[in-house]
Protein backbone atom coordinates (compact mmCIF):
# COMPACT_ATOMS: atom_id res chain seq x y z
CA UNK A 1 0.00 0.00 0.00
CA UNK A 2 0.67 3.45 -0.24
CA UNK A 3 2.13 6.15 2.31
CA UNK A 4 1.07 9.46 3.16
CA UNK A 5 3.92 12.22 1.98
CA UNK A 6 1.81 15.41 2.69
CA UNK A 7 -1.59 16.29 4.94
CA UNK A 8 -3.27 18.65 2.39
CA UNK A 9 -6.72 17.77 3.85
CA UNK A 10 -8.32 18.64 -0.01
CA UNK A 11 -12.35 18.13 -0.20
CA UNK A 12 -12.86 16.61 -3.50
CA UNK A 13 -15.22 17.62 -5.85
CA UNK A 14 -17.15 15.55 -8.75
CA UNK A 15 -15.89 16.70 -12.24
CA UNK A 16 -12.32 17.32 -10.96
CA UNK A 17 -9.42 15.04 -11.67
CA UNK A 18 -6.73 15.35 -8.66
CA UNK A 19 -3.00 14.21 -9.01
CA UNK A 20 0.31 15.08 -8.14
CA UNK A 21 1.62 17.48 -10.75
CA UNK A 22 5.15 17.41 -11.89
CA UNK A 23 6.45 20.48 -9.27
CA UNK A 24 5.32 18.10 -6.35
CA UNK A 25 2.19 20.11 -5.70
CA UNK A 26 -1.37 18.40 -5.19
CA UNK A 27 -3.30 19.90 -8.44
CA UNK A 28 -6.83 19.62 -10.08
CA UNK A 29 -7.89 20.00 -13.49
CA UNK A 30 -11.81 19.70 -15.13
CA UNK A 31 -12.77 16.77 -16.68
CA UNK A 32 -15.10 16.94 -19.87
CA UNK A 33 -18.57 15.96 -18.91
CA UNK A 34 -22.10 16.39 -20.82
CA UNK A 35 -23.36 19.89 -20.95
CA UNK A 36 -20.46 21.20 -19.18
CA UNK A 37 -17.62 23.51 -21.37
CA UNK A 38 -14.70 21.67 -20.94
CA UNK A 39 -11.87 23.86 -19.52
CA UNK A 40 -8.56 22.20 -19.26
CA UNK A 41 -6.71 24.90 -16.85
CA UNK A 42 -5.02 23.13 -13.66
CA UNK A 43 -5.39 24.67 -10.71
CA UNK A 44 -2.78 24.19 -7.77
CA UNK A 45 -4.63 23.39 -4.56
CA UNK A 46 -2.15 22.85 -2.24
CA UNK A 47 2.00 23.59 -2.44
CA UNK A 48 3.39 20.12 -1.09
CA UNK A 49 6.73 20.51 -3.04
CA UNK A 50 7.38 16.93 -3.00
CA UNK A 51 10.65 15.72 -4.68
CA UNK A 52 9.87 12.73 -6.81
CA UNK A 53 11.98 9.32 -7.37
CA UNK A 54 11.77 7.09 -10.05
CA UNK A 55 9.36 4.02 -9.88
CA UNK A 56 6.72 5.38 -7.67
CA UNK A 57 3.54 6.55 -8.32
CA UNK A 58 2.12 10.34 -6.45
CA UNK A 59 -1.46 10.50 -6.23
CA UNK A 60 -4.04 12.09 -4.03
CA UNK A 61 -5.51 9.33 -1.54
CA UNK A 62 -9.00 9.57 -0.62
CA UNK A 63 -8.24 11.11 3.05
CA UNK A 64 -6.92 14.65 0.22
CA UNK A 65 -3.33 14.15 1.27
CA UNK A 66 -0.91 13.59 -1.33
CA UNK A 67 0.63 10.01 -1.26
CA UNK A 68 3.09 7.40 -2.95
CA UNK A 69 3.32 3.99 -3.64
CA UNK A 70 5.79 1.54 -5.78
CA UNK A 71 5.08 0.40 -9.26
CA UNK A 72 4.40 -3.16 -9.56
CA UNK A 73 6.58 -3.09 -13.30
CA UNK A 74 8.93 -5.91 -14.58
Amino acid sequence: MGKTLCKCGIKREDGWLYFVDKKGNAARVNMKRKGKPYKKKMEVMHKCGLKREKGFLYYIDKAGNASCAKMARR
